[in-house]
């Protein structure tokens, strides 16, 4: 089950630039760059047996969206890796989230930030399922967005960075309020883009069909369910996906480190059946994780 202490008054340790710190010592100064001017970055993923998942492709993700926002982390993959490991074993943590995060400091402040120093934090806590594991069952609800995705030429949309999750925050508490689980996002061309925190995933004829990341991340579960869905052979087709086509689909799920694989019952007006080819695209990444797929 999920935690739910306030995330400042914890036990444990979080790794702060270069070193394991008592968790409630992980504190930054009020005029830090990052928060007024959302310069930062972050990663979110997940450790199953004591074994962060595709780890190196997270921590190189971190360092790209750094320097997508301009400025580089000062701690090379391998370093980062290793930190994550660390986190882990000081806190006794065998299946768990894990939170790495880079920002500018407090050296300057004002829209320009050459002379901040960057920080990198990492952290880990228990987290089970996203949404819970009654949604899981029944599949989650989503909202339509009232906001949606921005052009990749007004935002630096292939980086993880913090300023783009302002109106994902603003989405699904929008959909919350009124009873929904999440939303699901369009782009600004009105195009079916993805969750507030993860990719979509839809099914027609024994086929998959998710839209291109051309203005959201390419998550990294993403990937793997693509290489997941080929292995057994089934057809996955990336393109962009109008709201129309949505009454034409089987059935939805969405994917993401938090989200793992989730079947979606409903977006807006449109329906989903928690189908047998969603169950399996979900058991098929929980044994990936855990170290169970088959081979057949």
């Amino acid at each position: 089950m999920t935690d739910q202490r306030n995330f400042d008054d914890r036990d444990g340790s979080i790794w702060f630039d270069g070193k394991l710190v008592p968790w409630r010592d992980a504190n930054i100064h009020v005029l830090t760059h990052a928060l007024h001017y959302a310069s930062s970055v972050f990663e979110g993923q997940r450790a199953y047996g004591g074994e962060i998942f595709r780890l190196t492709d997270h921590s190189r993700r971190l360092r790209r969206s750094a320097e997508l926002l301009g400025f580089e982390i000062p701690w090379t993959v391998d370093e980062i890796d290793e930190a994550c490991r660390q986190v882990l074993q000081a806190n006794q943590l065998e299946d768990a989230y894990v939170r790495p995060v880079a920002w500018r400091g407090s050296e300057q402040m004002g829209v320009s930030a050459q002379r901040t120093k960057i920080h990198l934090a990492i952290a880990a806590w228990p987290w089970g399922a996203y949404f819970g594991e009654e949604a899981i069952r029944r599949g989650v609800r989503l909202d339509i967005s009232p906001w949606r995705r921005p052009a990749p030429y007004t935002a630096p949309t292939e980086s993880k960075a913090s300023g783009l999750y302002m109106i994902c925050t603003l989405s699904r508490h929008n959909a919350q309020g009124k009873g929904y689980d999440d939303a699901l996002m369009f782009d600004w061309r009105g195009q079916v883009a993805e969750g507030t925190g993860a990719n979509a995933f839809f099914v027609r004829d024994g086929a998959l069909h998710t839209p291109t990341p051309d203005c959201f991340l390419n998550g990294i579960t993403r990937q793997t369910v693509i290489e997941l869905a080929r292995r057994r052979g089934i057809e996955v087709i990336e393109r962009a996906i109008w709201p129309e086509e949505l009454e034409s689909f089987e059935q939805m799920f969405l994917t993401g480190s938090a989200a793992e694989v989730t079947p979606v019952a409903s977006a807006g007006p449109w329906n989903f059946e928690v189908g047998d080819l969603t169950l399996q695209m979900r058991k098929d990444y929980l044994d990936l994780v855990n170290r169970r797929l088959s081979n057949s």
